[in-house]
């Protein structure tokens, strides 16, 4: 069979990227997710959450398939499918070049079929849809190539066997025995702009492997788990935009949090505050290069009016990224809706203050000075905060019940203006610096007082409120308190008490009082890895270990991570791959190995708070 009746599990998808967009290619040799011009435009193959009909492209064997194994070549983003059947096997190797000439007007997937044992009939169905599954195009022969087009866009498909056109597909069978290849070029280009020049598959596979290796030999870390954060690495590297420096925080929109739920979003973007942690994992791994572009992403998104800053923007700095529904797609295994934009791009958080202040700190701890109008930029949003860190928000997890004064939130407006008076002191003596030291105290009192409930021993998720947030673990982390101080370590254990499911940590318990959303989702992973941190920096190191190696036998079978993980089914749910749940494996990584003190004080110093507080 060509195609599969269930649809495969969110984990038995693996990733592609050529660095400005990328695909997902299942276990089953069909890849059902590929936005072809960049990450956050319209897909061409969106069976994924929908059907077939909705635009595929599959290669695989007639024949039933025995065994098959997967694995990324090492130290690249090239992927290898193996298939046996009873009359021998075949490697599927998928991978997209890195054409630096085109990279602007064009995107290619290349698909190379080599034959491994026996004669190996197979079958390949290439259905294409424009706008996510709604727009069948016009298909026809054009000399070597076959070229699909539809409005703006267009497909060219060359292939080294014959193909054959139906209504708004191509098809062809082959057979290959040990020794034999067959390979197939799929390349996307503007409808207007000329057909795509043919180039040497074989040569363009080399290149990109060394491409690949290239960027992973600049990895400085030498510690334990070596391969399994190269393997983050890299798949936060196939998430960044070469040309803007952007990080997508993934590569799906809609993937559910819980299976048939409505908790299904858009993550297509880059979040800022993602960009303290990330920014973190690259620098302190090598990567400097990436770490400077990312700096100049974010001082070109965030610049202009500081009331206007917005807690996620588009790859390129985009600010209008409405939201809007599918209506077409029935969703992953019938979770509706499917969701493309996010309407979070137009909450109120203040934690974004914080987080931006604390990226432009470690890039200078680092060494990275940033461009000469980044002071400029950042004292026009202290002065904002100055005057709105008072205000209730939406909060970091983006709820939709009504702003509150979330605790984290307020603890990361006293980050903001922590960073803001250490970078003073070095760089710019002639700012308001006592000003914003009584502010950062004040806000650490008013944080201590009310966001602390005495009677649970712990921190809570917002004023007033009994409810615990696993956002609280990060107060160690960005230097707000010691993880040694008693109210941590209460945090740390009523978390553990009552935020723990299956041996992993809930955001929160959902509640459409305080969320807006019905109940239900799966458990975000990046709350795991803040807890294996806070155990390491409270000396409990073989829990923390334990918990970390839980974390790392949830990958797939190539490494990836989603945002959440199911205890229900055991399965991973969210969209994939994650790029926050990916920094978390990293950093988490290097704490267990023993940089997490040194690292901790090269990114925000010895504590400042007061004491007594």
């Amino acid at each position: 069979m060509i195609t599969d009746t269930e649809s495969p599990q969110i984990a038995d998808y693996a990733f592609i990227s050529n660095t400005t967009t990328g695909a997902l290619v299942g276990r089953n040799g069909s890849i059902d997710w590929y936005c072809p011009s960049r990450i956050d435009a319209a897909a061409c193959f969106a069976a994924l959450l929908g059907g077939p009909q909705h635009g595929y492209f599959q290669i695989a064997p007639t024949a039933a398939v025995t065994a098959c194994t997967r694995r990324y070549q090492r130290d690249t983003m090239i992927l290898e499918t193996d298939f046996e059947t009873a009359q021998g096997a075949v490697r599927l190797i998928d991978f997209m070049p890195l054409e630096d000439e085109e990279v602007a007007t064009s995107s290619h997937i290349i698909r190379i079929v080599e034959g491994l044992q026996g004669r190996v009939e197979m079958a390949l169905k290439l259905v294409i849809r424009f706008y996510y599954g709604s727009m069948r195009p016009w298909i026809r022969e054009t000399g070597s190539l076959y070229t699909a087009v539809a409005g703006p866009d267009s497909l060219d498909v060359a292939a080294s066997v014959p193909l054959h056109a139906g209504e708004g597909s191509l098809e062809a069978r082959f057979a290959l025995e040990a020794g034999q290849r067959a390979h197939f070029r799929l390349s996307y280009r503007r409808s207007h702009h000329p057909y795509t020049k043919p180039f040497d598959i074989h040569k363009s596979l080399h290149q990109t492997v060394a491409w690949w290796r290239t960027w992973t030999g600049q990895c400085s870390y030498q510690g334990p788990w070596r391969d399994e954060v190269v393997r983050s690495l890299l798949t936060l590297k196939a998430l960044t935009s070469r040309t803007t420096g952007g990080i997508a925080a993934a590569l799906t929109t809609s993937l559910p949090e819980r299976i048939g739920g409505t908790r299904n979003w858009d993550y297509r973007f880059c979040w800022l505050r993602d960009s303290t942690f990330t920014l973190w994992a690259l620098l302190r791994n090598g990567y400097r290069q990436e770490g400077v572009a990312w700096g100049h992403w974010l001082l070109r998104a965030v610049a202009g009016d500081p009331a206007d800053l917005q807690i996620v923007y588009g790859v390129s700095g985009e600010r209008w990224l409405a939201e809007r529904e599918i209506p077409w797609l029935n969703g992953y295994r019938n979770s509706r809706p499917v969701r493309v934009g996010n309407a979070a791009s137009g909450q109120f958080q203040i934690d974004v203050y914080g987080e931006i202040m604390d990226s432009l700190h470690v890039a200078q701890a680092e060494g990275i000075r940033p461009e000469h109008h980044a002071w400029d930029i950042q004292l026009s949003l202290m002065d904002f905060l100055e005057s709105h860190w008072q205000k209730p928000d939406d909060g970091i997890w983006e709820v939709r019940g009504g702003p509150r004064h979330f605790t984290h939130s307020k603890m990361m407006a006293w980050v903001a203006f922590d960073r803001a008076v250490k970078d003073a002191r070095l760089y710019h003596p002639d700012a308001p610096i006592e000003r914003w030291t009584r502010i950062r105290d004040a806000i650490h009192a008013e944080v201590c007082e009310h966001g602390f409930d005495k009677d649970k021993n712990s921190f809570t998720q917002y004023y007033g409120s009994p409810a615990l947030d696993s956002s609280l673990l990060m107060m160690p982390l960005v230097g707000f308190l010691p993880a040694c101080d008693p109210r941590v370590r209460g945090t740390v254990e009523a978390i553990e008490r009552e935020l723990m499911e299956d041996g992993l940590v809930l955001r929160y318990h959902t509640n459409p009082d305080t969320d807006g959303l019905p109940e239900g989702e799966g458990l975000f992973l990046p709350c795991s890895f803040w807890l294996v941190d806070n155990l390491v920096l409270q000396d409990r190191r073989e829990e923390a270990e334990r918990l970390f190696e839980r974390l790392l036998g949830l990958r797939n079978d190539v490494g990836l991570l989603s945002e959440e993980y199911d205890p229900r089914t055991r399965e991973l749910v969210g969209n994939i791959p994650q790029a926050f749940t990916h920094v978390g494996l990293i950093n988490s990584a290097r704490n267990l190995a023993g940089d997490g003190l040194g690292a901790r004080r090269a990114r925000h110093g010895e504590a400042t708070h007061p004491k007594s507080a």
